[in-house]
């Protein structure tokens, strides 16, 4: 692997070479035409001014023109340089070169007629006159000729079959998707026509394109103009003004592409390359949640940061986000050595200076988590790791106990008698009123770091049962004192947010799929809904937890409206470029075992709480009988490791909101 990126890299700097060296041979032939140009444009005013017969030129004249001709090709080289004029790209040959270009022609004709008269005399009037402008005509004209060339190739090939398109947006980023377009090698995409909001713009042409209407004209000029491909080139929008516009077009049997957003248009990057397939998520309609980077930065410099669960969705993406705000060390703990090497890899590439350790572990191995503990002594706790699929824990309840509930358990254990700062338990909406076995287990572990953090609060964090031995506690309280229990000071607590886009198991990829091998797309439910976020968003929220916590907290995110699944499914056959239940059908199939209709993100008790985020907000927690609690997770536990069949029973008598018998209802 480390050669297959070496060699990618070496490739890389080959390309990037060959670039170099290609773009400097152009500027020096540049350079080498302009030191002719210049000079052959005054010889040229001056046969012009003598009628067109060298013979006719005083031999004085031609002397002072002839021994200035170096001078000034020095002068207007090194004008020629301060403005810019052998870095841009002519292709791209606009307004902005049209200026430069005319600067340059004045001030070096300024600088010639001075010049040439203080040091060898006095010139005819006309030679000043058209020697600027024969010279600026030469300049100018082999600047724009690559332009041109550009412009009736794209003539040529408009007579020549290609994909219709359709561009959406007359901006800045659209005039550059179009232009990209234009000036492509290859015949293929044909944009015919515009679409822009701005009424100013409408019968007006970019490129020859006409600017045909508005959003409401989109449906009626994708028939007139027989469009095959949309382009969507608006990086400015909000998310709602997208996804209005998508949502037009994706009535239409169109492919669709998008520009994602405004960084690319910063950042240079608005080509026709860097246009994608319009996402499901383009279509959610909600702006991403705002967090305070500066505060999440504050809070992670220089700490000592451990991931369980690193290698999963959420897990990698909290690890890519805590490297880029400079940790003392990261360390990811995760039991799939594949996805961890993985995350190992990229953070390697993107951060080479990050001090980074990847540990294989089980978060249910008392023995191995309190070995990490103790030899790194992590300041923060991200847990992320659990088994999270419903119907698969539903078959395997013990499982679900055994690694989420009672892994929480060791690893909050651990984490109190090695004095780590933060706990962030990675929760879930389906702990709330679960139906299921798997939302159930992720209750008892919000329940279990409340009882964590109520115990130390009372100063007697010496009275959470250990329930497990030789776990490595010789290590954390090595005289007996207790000294580990009395200055406990860890603060645990939750974040609860619903699915997430794109993750491992989740909707989107198996819909995917389906749609791949040509339907059907099977949905549980017509009816059935849920919150989403993407992953970023997500994380986001669990890094702000660490930084708003004081101990004891759920943290809740305004997911905004829930969304059909069945609107979900339909909207990505459609984006697929298929027609749901003509050339894709949808599959009704029941709902699973566990799985409700709707998740809620509170429970009605909990009630909300404002933070400094609108977007997030904090669940006051259910009172509970901690001693009562930490007694039955013993029992709990022994029962999962047994492998009980009544394992489901016990839950119920600790979480008073599971209730499996209304599964499927």
């Amino acid at each position: 692997m480390a050669d297959i990126l070496h060699n990618n890299s070496s490739s890389n700097k080959r390309k990037r070479g060959f670039r170099l060296e290609h773009w400097q041979g152009i500027a020096l032939l540049l350079i080498l035409y302009d030191v002719v140009a210049v000079n052959l444009a005054y010889f040229m005013a001056l046969w012009l001014r003598f009628d067109l017969q060298a013979s006719a030129i005083p031999e004085e004249y031609f002397y002072r023109g002839s021994h200035f001709a170096p001078i000034y090709a020095v002068i207007c080289l090194a004008v020629f340089w301060v403005l810019k004029l052998y870095k841009s790209l002519w292709r791209f040959a606009s307004y902005t070169e049209l200026v430069r270009v005319t600067w340059a022609s004045v001030i070096t004709a300024v600088l010639h007629a001075v010049g040439i008269t203080v040091f060898f005399g006095r010139m005819p009037i006309s030679y000043y006159l058209m020697g600027a402008l024969i010279q600026f005509v030469l300049v100018l004209g082999v600047r724009f000729s690559y332009r041109f060339v550009l412009l009736l190739r794209r003539h040529d090939r408009e007579a020549e079959p290609g994909v219709p398109v359709m561009l959406v947006g007359a901006g800045a980023a659209g005039q550059l998707i179009l232009r990209d377009l234009h000036s492509a090698e290859q015949v293929g995409d044909r944009v015919v026509c515009i679409i822009d909001d701005n009424p100013n713009k409408w019968g007006r042409e970019i490129d020859g394109v006409p600017i045909v209407g508005g959003r409401d004209d989109i449906l009626a000029n994708v028939s007139k103009y027989h469009i095959r491909k949309i382009l969507v080139a608006i990086p400015s929008a909000t998310a709602q003004q997208r996804r209005d516009i998508l949502n037009i077009c994706k009535e239409t049997d169109c492919e669709l592409k998008n520009l994602p957003g405004m960084y690319q248009f910063v950042l240079g990057q608005v080509t026709a390359s860097a246009m994608r397939d319009v996402s499901v998520e383009d279509l959610l309609g909600r702006e991403s949640v705002k967090t305070d980077l500066a505060e999440v930065y504050d809070f992670l410099h220089d700490k000592t940061v451990l991931v369980t669960g690193g290698g999963g969705s959420i897990g990698s993406e909290l690890c890519r986000q805590i490297a880029a705000h400079h940790p003392r060390q990261l360390i990811i703990f995760d039991i799939y050595e594949n996805s961890a090497y993985e995350i190992q890899l990229e953070l390697k590439e993107k951060y080479p200076y990050l001090n980074l350790v990847t540990l294989i572990g089980s978060v249910r191995d008392s023995r191995r988590i309190f070995q990490v503990f103790h030899d790194y002594r992590p300041q923060i706790v991200y847990h992320a790791a659990a088994h999270k699929h419903v119907p698969l824990m539903e078959d395997s309840p013990n499982e679900a106990i055994k690694n989420n509930a009672i892994g929480t358990y060791k690893t909050a254990y651990a984490a109190m008698v090695h004095g780590c700062e933060r706990f962030v338990l990675i929760s879930t909406d389906k702990a709330v009123n679960p139906t299921n076995i798997m939302g159930a287990s992720k209750r008892l572990c919000e329940m279990i770091v409340q009882s964590f953090d109520a115990k130390i609060k009372a100063g007697k964090a010496h009275e959470i049962p250990q329930l497990f031995t030789h776990a490595g506690m010789e290590n954390a309280d090595k005289d007996g004192s207790g000294d580990v229990f009395r200055n406990a000071k860890t603060e645990f607590v939750a974040v609860r947010f619903g699915n997430v886009l794109g993750s491992n198991g989740s909707v989107i990829p198996i819909f995917r799929r389906q749609i791949a091998k040509g339907g059907p797309v099977t949905v549980t439910h017509p009816d059935i809904i849920r919150y989403f976020m993407t992953i970023p968003e997500a994380v986001s929220l669990v890094l702000l937890a660490g930084t708003y916590a004081a101990g004891g907290e759920i943290f809740v995110l305004n997911m905004g409206s829930p969304v059909k699944i069945d609107t979900l499914a339909r909207n990505l056959i459609r984006l697929s470029g298929f027609k749901p239940d003509v050339d894709i059908r949808i599959e009704y199939t029941g709902l699973r075992p566990g799985e409700k209709l709707y998740e809620e993100k509170l429970m009605a008790e909990e009630g909300l709480r404002s933070t400094d985020n609108e977007m997030i907000h904090i669940g006051n927690p259910i009172p509970f009988d901690v001693d009562l609690f930490l007694t039955r997770l013993g029992e709990l536990m022994d029962a999962a490791y047994a492998n009980r069949a009544d394992v489901r029973e016990l839950v119920e008598r600790m979480v008073s909101t599971y209730h499996p018998e209304r599964a499927g209802k």
